[in-house]
């Protein structure tokens, strides 16, 4: 276990580092601090990649600011990944389909100050299942990379 707080308090909830206790019994301590939001009200999981407290707590400003504009951060998320695997300039109607379909699952802010949005094909139309997209964006806010998770 960390020799810190294995907590941080947030807006969001209290963050905790994240760990699995495998069959044998043995526990792995991971290197984020997590809060489900609250899967029930819509909110996405939160992650932190931060391996202390001061660190994760350094990272709230940057949840923070996707909070302040959660729809914004969103649509420019799906926005990404429909230019990202469109052959063609997409259509207003393929991009509002993809921001009705593409739903925010996880917010992650990485140590960097760079956030990833992790989607979840809520049809199962865009993406095989298993498979969803992430985007991420820089500390300035701009989308620099769009991948396929598994």
């Amino acid at each position: 276990m960390p020799d810190d707080a294995p907590t941080v308090p947030s807006p969001w909830g209290e963050l905790t580092r994240a760990t699995t206790t495998l069959t044998s019994g043995e526990t792995l301590v991971h290197d984020w601090y997590s809060v489900d939001a609250g899967a029930a009200d819509g909110d996405p999981e939160l992650m932190l990649r931060a391996t202390d407290a001061a660190t994760a707590s350094a990272l709230l400003p940057r949840v923070a600011a996707f909070f302040a504009d959660r729809a914004g951060w969103q649509r420019r998320a799906t926005d990404a990944v429909v230019n990202e695997f469109s052959t063609e300039e997409p259509t207003a109607d393929e991009l509002a389909e993809a921001a009705h379909d593409l739903l925010l699952q996880t917010v992650e802010v990485l140590a960097d100050g760079d956030v990833v949005l992790h989607l979840d094909d809520s049809c199962g139309a865009h993406f095989l299942d298993g498979y969803w997209p992430a985007v991420r964006f820089d500390v300035d806010d701009v989308a620099v990379e769009v991948t396929v998770e598994a």
